[in-house]
This record gives structure tokens, C-alpha cells and sequence, in this order.
């Protein structure tokens, strides 16, 4: 029997490499995981029907001295990464039956390293929320305590890995998706530098502000999978040619804070005491901690209301019912558009649509749109000069604790809070972790969240493996 509770990409790596087990084993432990416990958690929107193959092939790999250390690693992707005669739905009805026919960039990436892609996962629907409740597929629990949500949006993908029905999965971040639902099931969870992941054949919510990246259960393999999805893509014309990211480990061993904001309204007490003594480990560990000045950090989350759902707005339009996808008929076009629409979208993302579209209209686009743009470009340069004076910056990754179903549902606001602390690193394009700090009295995770300046995922790695050795 295969210990999945404390494997990792290394030690599954060296095991198939010695032949302790095959790959076709590996993943078949994992298949039985899903089908223990998926009904109930709802973590896999679809089990692929070719994983038996894909490990063959990968055995193959080994066989040749072809293999990298994602070969045979079973690993989840979220429902909004296109692969190749497989559904990809992004957890909408819109999208359903939508088969992609091609490859996005970084699964062509995984599948040349011969990884086995075990399925696809829940999600919020188009990636908008933060507790995979608005998925038109159902709820995703938090495999800690089925009462509460994983987060959101990339909730499924959490939960795949948080159950142990997938040794590493693959999320989206727009505004927290990967790093606040690591925070709520207690993994590690990687916000990497815009543009140095691949976004072709990725459904697309906010194009300024969408990053993919990892989850694990340790810092090292979310830098594992990172390594092997880090690469530039011409077919991406946000990606960052790689010459440009290749910089020295140099380290001042300084951390900041940001205390007036921490201070923002809405963050429980016990996240704070746990932050602290989370700075205090740091300092144990040979880290300076320092208080750093970031007065406009606290309209990260205004900036991103207004930028992201102008883009969904953009982005959705081509959700029709013409082209692709769901199709509802009618005497013209435009209520082919709105019963398609209507019937194909769900409430919040036509909540967002509306208020993108609002933003964008005439008389508004200067107010709002350009304002924020604006405002984003000054957070942007607070965060570089502060990153002048240390490595990173520290704060928890989410205001409130993991949540129950339906507490936040109707009433987006507080919904909208829980990405405070982690939608500066969208908004300015940086790096951004999320790594385990505690627990409290009722098992329920806290989490430690490190940005980093552009680029500069070897500090977040570094400073994120020593500090797990302090928990």
C-alpha cells in the first residue's frame, strides 16, 4: 500500500525510479482515493478515461532513461485548462458540452514531461468567486470539515490534493484563487510572476490579472511544478522571454510588514496572533522583521472591483451562443444572445458582466476605468520601492477563516473582503505564497502569505522552505 498522506514529487520520483512501484500503481491509488470520496467532496468535475494510458506511457519513459521529475506524478487540473478531447467548462452550463481541440501551452509542457493528468476539477463558475459555490455543477466542501467551503475559485483543485486524490493539482489566481483556498484546506499554494506561465488555452476571466500556478503539500513541490510550467510561450503575447528571468539569490534576509494594513477592518483576531507568531518564527530564524510604510496597498481591492470585471465584461462577450457552446433558439439575434446568455450564465457572473459593462460605458470609462489604472500603476511602484528596502512582504493570507455554506453567499461584499490581502500581488503582477502556519482550536488551518518582488519566485521558495521547518 502506497503512503499517500506524506508523499511527495521527490520521494514518488525516486520510488518509481527504483521500481518499488509502477506508475500504473501510483495512479491507480489515487483513482481509488477519487472514488472513496469524491461523491462527497466534489472535488473532480470528470476523472479522464485515458489515465491508465497516459501511465503506460510514462512507464515507458522511466524505461528509456526519458523520465523528469514530473514523469508519472498524478496531478488534477481546474476546469478552465483546455486538453485536447477532453471538456473544458469552466463550471458553466454556457460551456457544458464544450470539448477543446487543442492543448493549452502548459499541458503540452506536462504531457512532453510524460505527467498523468487524473481529471478536471470544480470550480467557481468562470473562476468568479471565493468559495466554489457558484459553480452550476455544485458545491466543493472542504475535505477539513465537509461543513465549510475549500475557497475559491480554484476549489476543486484544492480539494483534489487536500483529500489525497492528487499528489499536486494546477489552480488559476485573478484576485487569491490558488493562495486563499490553499489557506482555507492548509496546502501550499503559488501565485507566480505575470507572464512567466504560459495563459494560451486557459478560458480566461481577467486578462490583465490571471496567472496559473501550483498547489502541493510542501513548498518544494509547488516550486517543482512551477519549474515545469515556467517557460516562455510565443503564443502568449503577455509571456516574459526567459533571459529576462534568470537573477541572482541575494538576500538581505529582511522581511516587512505592512501593520496599518493589517489593520483594515474585517481580519479575525486569531489570524493575527497566529501572524504574529508566525513573524516571530521568522525572526528565530535569522529574519529581520521590519514595519514597511504602504499606504495605497489598501485600495488594491476597489482597484481590482472596477479592472476585473471590466475585462470579464471583454472577456464573456464571446459567450454568445453562435460560435460555440450552449445555444438557445429565438426569432432574432438578439434573443438568441439573451436566452443563451441568460439561461448559460450564472448570478454572479452576470453580476460582474453587468458591472464591467457599466464601468466601460460612455460617461463612466474616465471615472472609473482610467482611474483605476491609474491607481493600479502607483501600488505597482509603492511595491517596487519597498521591495528596494527588503526580499518581501508578509501579511496572512486571508482575513477570515475557512467558512460555512451559504454564510457569504448573499452578501458579495463580505465575499469580496477575503481577497484582502490577496490581491495586491495581481493587481502589481508579483509573486505571491501561500504556506501553512497552525491550526486552530477546531483543526482549522492558518496560513503565512509572502510576495516577493517581480520575478523573484526563488525568494518566496527559499523563505517558504525555512519557515516550514518552523512549524
Amino acid at each position: 500500500m502506497i503512503n499517500l498522506i506524506n508523499l511527495t514529487i521527490e520521494k514518488a520520483h525516486n520510488s518509481l525510479k527504483n521500481g518499488e512501484y509502477s506508475v500504473t500503481e501510483l495512479v491507480n491509488s489515487y483513482l481509488e482515493i477519487i472514488k472513496e470520496k469524491n461523491g462527497e467532496i466534489n472535488a473532480y468535475r470528470e476523472v479522464y478515461s485515458d489515465v491508465l494510458e497516459q501511465a503506460k506511457i510514462a512507464e515507458e519513459m522511466f524505461k528509456n532513461g526519458a523520465d523528469t521529475l514530473m514523469t508519472g506524478i498524478p496531478l488534477a487540473i481546474k476546469d478552465n485548462m483546455l486538453l485536447e478531447g477532453h471538456i473544458a467548462s469552466a463550471s458553466s452550463l454556457i460551456l457544458e458540452n464544450y470539448k477543446a481541440t487543442y492543448d493549452a501551452s502548459l499541458i503540452k509542457q506536462l504531457k512532453k514531461q510524460g505527467a498523468v493528468f487524473l481529471g478536471r476539477t470544480n470550480m467557481d463558475e468562470f473562476a468568479m468567486g471565493s468559495s466554489t459555490e457558484t459553480s452550476a455543477f455544485g458545491n466543493t466542501k472542504n475535505p477539513l470539515d465537509i461543513t465549510r467551503v475549500p475557497g475559491g475559485s480554484s476549489g476543486g483543485s484544492v480539494a483534489a490534493v487536500a483529500m489525497n486524490g492528487a499528489l499536486v493539482s494546477l489552480g488559476s489566481d485573478t484576485g487569491g484563487s490558488i493562495r486563499q483556498p490553499a489557506a482555507f484546506c492548509g496546502l501550499v499554494g503559488l501565485k507566480p510572476t505575470y507572464g512567466t506561465v504560459s495563459r494560451f488555452g486557459i478560458i480566461s476571466m481577467g486578462s490583465s490579472l490571471d496567472q496559473v500556478g501550483p498547489f502541493g503539500k510542501t513548498v518544494r513541490d509547488a516550486e517543482i511544478l512551477f519549474n515545469a510550467i515556467n517557460d516562455y510561450d510565443e503564443k502568449d503575447s503577455t509571456s516574459i522571454k526567459n533571459e529576462v528571468r534568470l537573477k541572482p539569490l541575494l538576500l538581505k534576509k529582511k522581511i516587512g510588514v505592512p501593520r496599518s494594513f493589517l489593520s483594515e477592518k474585517g481580519t479575525v483576531p486569531e489570524i493575527l496572533k497566529n501572524f504574529d507568531e508566525s513573524c516571530k518564527k521568522l525572526a528565530d530564524a535569522g529574519y529581520e522583521i521590519v514595519d514597511v510604510s504602504l499606504p495605497l496597498i489598501k485600495y488594491s481591492l476597489a482597484v481590482y472591483y472596477i479592472i476585473s470585471p471590466a475585462e470579464v465584461s471583454s472577456n464573456l462577450a464571446r459567450y454568445d451562443g453562435i460560435r460555440y457552446g450552449l445555444h438557445e433558439d429565438g426569432k432574432n439575434l438578439y434573443e438568441v444572445y439573451t436566452k443563451t446568455r441568460g439561461k448559460g450564465f450564472g448570478k454572479e457572473v452576470r453580476r460582474r458582466i453587468l458591472l464591467g459593462t457599466y464601468i466601460l460605458s460612455h460617461g463612466y470609462y474616465d471615472a472609473y476605468y482610467n482611474t483605476a489604472i491609474k491607481v493600479r500603476d502607483a501600488i505597482k511602484k509603492e511595491l517596487t520601492n519597498v521591495f528596494l528596502q527588503v526580499d518581501a512582504i508578509i501579511t496572512p493570507t486571508s482575513p477570515v477563516m475557512p467558512f460555512r455554506f451559504g454564510e457569504k453567499m448573499e452578501d458579495p461584499i463580505s465575499m469580496y473582503l477575503s481577497d484582502l490581502f490577496s490581491v495586491p500581488a495581481n493587481i502589481a503582477g508579483i509573486p505571491a505564497i501561500s504556506i501553512p502556519s497552525g491550526k486552530n482550536k477546531e483543526g482549522l488551518p492558518f496560513s503565512l502569505h509572502i510576495m516577493a518582488p517581480s520575478l523573484r519566485e526563488d525568494i518566496l521558495f527559499t523563505i517558504g522552505k525555512d519557515f516550514e521547518k518552523l512549524i
